[in-house]
């Protein structure tokens, strides 16, 4: 049964019925060893860091900063602000120190939790230019805090202002006062400039949101969840205050490069994640397979393709399995399959909702072939993670991102373009009153961006982006035109496109400034006989590869390039690849050099 309370009691409510069982799991920073704490513990910690706020001055709804990669610290943050009717403000802990910069200054951010050495290293070198802030709190006691920072505090410390609870009858009145309509958080999200916009996100839309997920998705308290999205990701958000509402244990994965290990040890039964962690598993597996004995060959070819007329052709259609199929599959399911899945370290998989950015259908037949029950779904920061999933116990279509929620509006409107309404659309950008008026329609309906159909079963299908911001295949947008300005600025590039939407990582196709460099070559005793050779010497290409790295110093990890080609000849209007005002053409590019783009991203 879930617990829909108010985010600044519902912890407490949660600790009420749960008492002394499990509610976290964790790993304490550069530690393998995992640990877990009740829900009573958690709701004292809870507690205890909304009376440390009240004892710092936080107002209610002040804007406060959590620059961390996941960690059970990053939960009693959060859940202590919403206590004191604060507004968390999240951070990637890859963001670079300029969008930091930008966020907490427009924030007007005071107090800045930051998880390791790395996020505090980067929050000291640009405290100077932050005027409102005035505090840097750090997770992990093992980070070196600068001996001239008198502004730095550790967690541990922190904590200790909350000791006791102090101000308790304080924390109750706040509780009192909290309502629907207080902003809850906003959470920062690249635009096309490459200028972040702050989506305004409230506690009546996440009320809207745990009901309305409630309904058709099946996760109960007898789950293990392991998290391995960054809190900051509004669907691993959404989902993991999902899970805590009906009273599912949370495994808080830190450094998500262990993923898999911290899968074997702790045997998750859940588990949210964007497409490219499943395309990873299903090339391991077929790489596995495709280096196997002819007879483990033939076993696996045989469960997969009776795992898939069992779960794909059967289940996925609403239909009943024949008898036959049905005891096949129980063998297959508990021998070879239940290898497959044992190796993943899910023994008792439920479900795994998947979402931003496009599902291989490939892959998709894949994950279900092999047992494994992948919730494809749609949605954004803006809706509060979800607008669509497949829904339990209902057909689905392979391709589909499932069928909208209850209460969500959704509307196919000019150039197909998805538009959304309804109690979890956020109400606005933050302090952006240019940007929302051109975000909403006349009638009320959010304007999304992404152009789709609603088929005859009420399952909605995406087409393509309308707008030119990129979406890589782990989920992260990639704002194409600001990274493409800031190459230009180099003298030996001429022209460039970037290449990333879909896509696991960011590449680019480069067009020198051939005048310079054929000079470079020169003036280095490089030799070359043609345009061709000179792009593709690998003195060249690492030198180039030096300068871009230069300039892309400020950007966030995913938002680098890592991967080019140097093109003989430029993009022409000619080809048409440019427009009468020589701007690109991206479809065209992307169709012209398909063979030079798609070897980039080879394994």
């Amino acid at each position: 049964m879930q617990i829909n309370s108010h985010l600044s009691v519902i912890i407490h409510d949660l600790a009420k019925k749960y008492g002394e069982r499990t509610a976290l799991t964790f790993q304490r920073f550069g530690e393998k060893k995992w640990r877990s704490v009740s829900w009573q513990h958690f709701s004292l910690r809870v507690k205890e860091v909304s009376n440390a706020l009240l004892n710092l001055g936080v107002k209610p709804q002040e804007n406060i900063g959590v620059f961390s990669q996941n960690c059970v610290q990053y939960l009693y943050t959060d859940f202590g602000a919403y206590g004191v009717r604060a507004v968390t403000v999240p951070f990637y802990a890859t963001n670079s120190e300029q969008q930091i910069l930008y966020v907490l200054n427009d924030a007007k951010v005071r107090f800045l939790f930051v998880g390791e050495q790395d996020q505090y290293d980067k929050a000291l070198r640009i405290f100077h230019l932050c005027p409102t802030l005035e505090r840097i709190i750090v997770y992990d006691d093992g980070v070196n805090i600068d001996t001239h920072d008198s502004n730095a505090l550790y967690f541990s410390d922190f904590i200790k202002l909350g000791k006791g609870l102090p101000r308790q009858s304080e924390l109750e009145t706040r509780w009192k006062e909290a309502n629907y309509t207080d902003l809850c958080n906003i959470l920062y999200t690249s635009g096309t400039t490459g200028e972040s916009k702050g989506v305004m996100l409230t506690y009546g839309q996440y009320h809207a949101a745990l009901h309305a997920n409630y309904e058709f998705v099946d996760v109960s308290e007898n789950d293990r969840v392991i998290d391995f999205l960054p809190f900051t990701h509004i669907f691993e958000r959404g989902w993991a205050y999902l899970c805590l509402s009906v009273g599912a244990q949370l495994i808080i994965n830190t450094y998500p490069q262990q993923i898999q290990q911290a899968m074997r040890e702790t045997h998750p039964t859940c588990m949210s994640s964007v497409p490219r962690f499943w395309e990873k598993v299903y090339i391991a597996v077929k790489d596995r397979m495709d280096n196997a004995g002819a007879l483990q060959q033939r076993l696996f070819h045989r469960a997969l393709h009776v795992g898939h007329k069992y779960n794909v052709d059967c289940l996925a259609r609403g239909r009943r399995p024949s008898l036959a199929l049905a005891a096949e599959y129980k063998i297959y399911d508990r021998t070879v399959l239940a290898l497959v899945r044992k190796q993943l370290g899910l023994d008792h998989p439920n479900i795994f909702p998947t979402a931003g950015a496009a599902v291989s259908p490939q892959v998709e037949e894949f994950v279900h072939s092999i047992g494994i029950n992948m919730v494809v779904g749609y949605g954004l920061t803006e809706s509060l993670a979800t607008v669509s999933c497949d829904h339990k116990g209902k057909p689905f279509t392979i391709g589909s991102v499932g069928r909208p929620l209850s209460g969500i509006e959704v509307k196919i409107g000019d150039n197909d373009e998805v538009l959304l309404k309804g109690p979890t659309i956020t109400p606005g950008y933050y302090k952006c009153d240019q940007v929302n008026a051109e975000a909403f329609t006349a009638d009320g309906f959010f304007r999304t961006g992404d152009a789709g159909y609603i088929n005859d079963q009420g399952e909605l299908f995406l087409k393509e982006r309308i707008k030119d911001l990129f979406k890589t295949s782990n989920g992260k947008y990639i704002a194409p035109q600001m990274i493409e300005s800031m190459l230009l600025v180099d003298k030996y590039v001429d022209q460039v496109a970037i290449i990333a939407d879909q896509r696991k990582f960011v590449a680019a196709l480069i067009v020198p400034d051939f005048r310079l460099l054929e000079a470079y070559a020169r003036d280095n005793h490089i030799e070359f006989g043609s345009r061709e050779e000179l792009c593709a010497d690998k003195r060249i290409h690492d030198m180039m590869t030096e300068r871009i790295d230069t300039l892309q110093q400020t950007l966030a990890h995913y938002e680098k390039i890592k991967r080019f080609t140097l093109l003989p000849h430029g993009f022409t209007m000619e080809n048409g690849e440019l427009t009468s005002t020589l701007k690109l053409k991206r479809a065209v590019v992307y169709k012209n050099y398909k063979e030079t783009i798609d070897k980039m991203y080879e394994e």
